[in-house]
């Protein structure tokens, strides 16, 4: 079959009437796409950054060592407790680190032969009390028979021999009792001699401390003196005042003149080198050893720590006097908050919620840290991150 191949023709009218409205469309729709940018633009280009901030803190400023020197940790109060009498030791109440309070029992002594002798004083005492009782009866007795032999004698009824006698009487029995009165003063002083030895025998803590030293043990002898031989101890414990701990160095009579009281000094224990402890000069000993050639020179610790103990090795570094308080001082700042154009270093801070842009001075590097010298006061706050896409007088909030 033959198809009419003419019936296949484009409307070329119908064409032309729809051309303007499909480019009407394509117009609106690219104007559309154009607004959307330009809105999601603006809304981004306003959008709030978030910051990291970190304080300025002021940095202190290190001084020079201009004299090192080493000795020992000493306590200004130590003691060797020892008993007041010899005798021997019937226990002991302490140990090695063991915490003591002033007046505290150490030890006990035997105290069997003291304890005796205070019950014979004790006994003495009683018979003088009692003797005197007895003396205050004949003196009564004595006084009446006075005052009888007075009256007779006014009427003449005995002779003034009787009567001498009898003042004779009264005046012997008034001294007896003086005299016994004496004596029992006298042994209320050996029973205080005889109770102090009793208490002797009790060796106490002399102040509040720690014992470091346990010398005696149950058993043996000891005594105030050194007998000799070994066999007689001289003490019983050693106390140490904690509270008192200082450092003693000894320092050539040349550089001597570089310490002075009060100066600041820095003290590393040989047991802990890393643990710089601030330290200050306590005094200066005024006298020199002539066969060392040295000046003995006491330091106090600014703070005393549990670590510290006596006869530790110590490091002393004496320090040059503090820096005038009237230069100004220098900041601390974290590295990544200076940033730089060019040379020229600067730092970005907040300012009613928007950037700030200042130029500083940069000074040394500090571990993590660097000096601003100038241009930066302390407590103010610097942005530390983002380093990139910041700029001066662009919103942002710190991050919380």
């Amino acid at each position: 079959m033959e198809r009419d191949l003419s019936k296949l023709s484009i409307d070329r009218a119908s064409r032309e009437k729809r051309g303007p409205n499909t480019r009407v469309i394509v117009i609106a729709a690219a104007a559309v796409v154009v607004v959307v940018i330009v809105v999601l633009a603006v809304a981004f280009g306003r959008r709030t950054a978030e910051v990291t901030l970190a304080p300025a803190r002021e940095a202190v400023t290190s001084r020079a060592a201009v004299l090192n020197a080493s000795g020992y940790v000493t306590p200004q109060r130590r003691s060797t407790v020892s008993a007041k009498v010899t005798g021997k030791i019937k226990e002991v109440l302490i140990d090695e680190g063991m915490q003591v309070a002033a007046g505290q029992v150490l030890a006990r002594l035997d105290d069997v032969d003291a304890v005796a002798a205070l019950r014979s004083a004790e006994a003495d005492r009683a018979v003088a009390a009692a003797s005197l009782d007895d003396l205050d009866v004949r003196l009564a007795n004595a006084r009446r028979t006075l005052e009888r032999n007075r009256g007779l004698r006014e009427g003449q009824y005995v002779s003034e021999q009787v009567l001498d006698d009898s003042e004779t009487q009264v005046e012997s029995l008034e001294a007896q009792t003086s005299l016994a009165k004496e004596r029992i003063n006298a042994s209320s002083r050996s029973v205080d001699v005889a109770r102090q030895n009793v208490e002797n025998c009790t060796i106490r803590a002399p102040f509040d401390g720690i014992i470091v030293s346990k010398d005696a043990q149950p058993g043996e002898m000891v005594s105030p003196i050194s007998a000799g031989g070994g066999y007689t101890r001289t003490g019983i414990a050693t106390v140490v005042d904690m509270s008192s701990l200082e450092v003693e160095v000894d320092v050539g009579e040349s550089y001597i003149a570089r310490v002075t009281p009060g100066q600041r000094v820095e003290t590393v224990l040989d047991a802990y080198p890393d643990w710089r402890i601030p330290s200050s000069v306590r005094t200066v000993i005024p006298t020199a050893d002539r066969q060392k050639a040295t000046v003995k020179v006491r330091i106090r610790f600014d703070a005393l720590d549990p670590r510290i103990l006596p006869d530790m090795g110590v490091k002393v570094s004496f320090l040059e006097s503090a820096p005038d308080s009237s230069a100004a001082s220098a900041v601390l700042v974290p590295r990544d908050a200076v940033r730089r154009d060019g040379e020229q270093p600067y730092i970005f801070l907040i300012q009613d919620g928007r950037l700030e842009r200042r130029a500083v001075r940069t000074g040394r590097e500090r571990g993590p840290d660097i000096e601003v010298v100038a241009g930066l006061r302390p407590g103010e706050q610097v942005v530390t991150a983002p380093r990139e896409g910041l700029s001066e007088g662009q919103r942002v909030a710190a991050r919380k």
